[in-house]
């Protein structure tokens, strides 16, 4: 907002202006004239006003005059104009002293000078500031652009300072410094910024644009974004409100950074495409696979070996790409993806780790990182891009909805069972061999299936399943006997315990009981 300070306007020597009392206050700033003559005019004023007057409405008791500088002052003015020659040859006594102990500047307006004449200096003054505004912001402007197109983010950084007058700083997203000006930015503003950040919603920016007062300085606050990506934030040091001048610099600064952030970004989002396409290749199988091969291993070690991360349980994988985007960004690594109907696929490093892979998703809000599985594949070579996806799609079926990205070595013995049509073949094979088994125990009391599970879970060692169990090995041996007079199957099998042992584990609970379908 533009102002003048009431000393500017008592210096102006042809308006004959004369300070009476109050001179603490001759530095406040002045954004509006008007006339009054209404007794209590306070509840008519908004703030930074000087108020001319001539007293006709001016209370006849002391403490009335005195009470009536108090309402002004209350009502934020800027100075008391008291125009002589009128109602009062002088200004009332009192109404000076309350003046002098409140701080409020009065100056006296003489006979011959019209009250017209001050609110026209006024105002003609506010209006050049304005339009001096307008003229600093048209210069101002193009030095930023020109910044930002030789000099990137650093340089419209200087310029937005230079224009400003104050310190301004760039942070990431995590509120960490990325640029600032020939002044470095204070640690109370610094430990205001983290505070914003840190108490905004997961994977949301603080307000836009936010004005916060910090010690003496007032410190503006805007989100640097392009579309819902947000690149970071961009934090100004005021000495005062914020003047139009300044709104239209910060702006223009903004939309530069912006665009100046998102430039790699188009960049990296052209490299993907090319990489997403010799993904495809490769897992296709169906062309000359070399060239693939060699775009791939932007993302190996230095083995050229490759792990891929399957990603399942998000409606919007884009979006998920995007933020494991951002990560690798971060680490100086390219994207190498694909976004199926199912899943989402990443190629990483084969000596990338599941730590690793766990940080790529950090960023994600909470309510969709909750509902994800991720797989991890064993390290391939480059062109075996199609058994590690396989793997990694195979280790998602089975990792914790929300929890750690499950390894594919690690989830051995427990995949089969998650395949539909293995566990159909499986369901179909217990009703042949175990659901007898079940019916008999129903109807005697009897506890065989646990007695056939131990000996098939002890690879058909007697005394390792009887200990188990807790009993003799030839009751153990009986209660086989009698399995085996229920359904007709050889024990001694290798292949027939697996496949009893699998059909018996596809009914099992998660706590390890045994549900059987009625």
């Amino acid at each position: 907002m533009v102002g003048l300070a009431v000393r500017w306007l008592i210096g102006r020597e042809d308006l004959s202006l004369r300070l009476r009392a109050g001179s603490v206050g001759a530095i406040a700033q002045v954004t509006f004239a008007v006339t009054t003559e209404l007794p209590h005019p306070g509840r008519w004023l908004s703030g930074g006003e000087v108020v001319l007057t001539t007293g006709m409405g001016l209370p006849a008791d002391p403490a009335g005059r005195r009470a009536y500088v108090r309402e002004l002052v209350d009502s934020d003015i800027a100075a008391l104009g008291f125009g002589v020659g009128l109602s009062f040859t002088d200004i009332p006594a009192e109404l000076l002293d309350e003046a002098d102990t409140c701080g409020l500047a009065v100056f006296e307006v003489p006979f011959a000078t019209p009250f017209a004449a001050v609110v026209k200096a006024v105002m003609e003054r506010l209006a050049e500031q304005q339009y001096e505004q307008m003229l600093a912001a048209s210069r101002a402007q193009p030095r930023m652009t020109r910044a930002a197109a030789n000099g990137g983010v650093q340089a419209i950084v200087h310029e937005l300072s230079r224009a400003s007058g104050g310190p301004v700083t760039v942070v990431d997203p995590q509120a960490r410094i990325v640029a600032h000006g020939h002044t470095p930015p204070s640690d109370n503003v610094m430990a205001m910024i983290a505070s914003l950040v840190a108490e905004s919603p997961h994977g949301d920016a603080i307000a836009d644009s936010s004005v916060i007062p910090v010690e003496a300085c007032t410190v503006v606050v805007q989100t640097i974004r392009l579309g819902r990506h947000i690149h970071g934030y961009l934090v100004v040091e005021l000495p005062g409100d914020p003047r139009a001048l300044d709104q239209v610099l910060i702006g223009h600064a903004n939309s530069l950074l912006a665009l100046d952030f998102h430039k790699p970004r188009r960049l990296r989002a052209e490299q993907a495409r090319v990489n997403t396409t010799a993904m495809r290749i490769l897992l296709a199988g169906e062309y000359d696979e070399s060239a693939a091969r060699s775009v791939l291993l932007g993302a190996a070690d230095s083995q050229e070996q490759v792990r891929v991360v399957a990603v399942r349980g998000s409606h919007d994988r884009a979006a998920v790409g995007e933020a494991v985007d951002d990560r690798l960004g971060g680490a100086g690594r390219a994207m190498f993806h694909t976004v199926g109907s199912d899943d989402l696929l990443v190629v990483v490093r084969g000596s990338d780790d599941i730590e690793f892979v766990f940080e790529l998703f950090v960023d994600l809000p909470t309510d969709v990182r909750d509902h994800l599985r991720i797989g991890v594949s064993a390290a391939h070579d480059a062109g075996d891009l199609r058994a590690a996806a396989d793997q990694a799609r195979m280790a998602a079926v089975v990792a914790p909805v929300g929890g750690e990205p499950e390894d594919a070595l690690r989830a051995v013995g427990r995949t089969l069972l998650c395949a539909p049509d293995v566990r159909r073949v499986l369901d179909t094979l217990a009703g042949v061999l175990v659901d007898p088994i079940v019916d008999y125990d129903t109807k005697h009391g009897t506890d065989l299936l646990a007695s056939l599970r131990a000996f098939l879970e002890a690879n058909g060692q007697w005394e390792h399943a009887a200990a188990a169990l807790g009993v003799h090995r030839h009751t153990l041996r009986s209660r086989l006997l009698k399995i085996r007079d229920i359904v007709d199957c050889d024990l001694d099998s290798a292949r027939v315990r697996a496949e009893l042992l699998l059909a018996i584990t596809a009914r099992s609970g998660t706590d390890g009981e045994t549900q059987w379908q009625t």
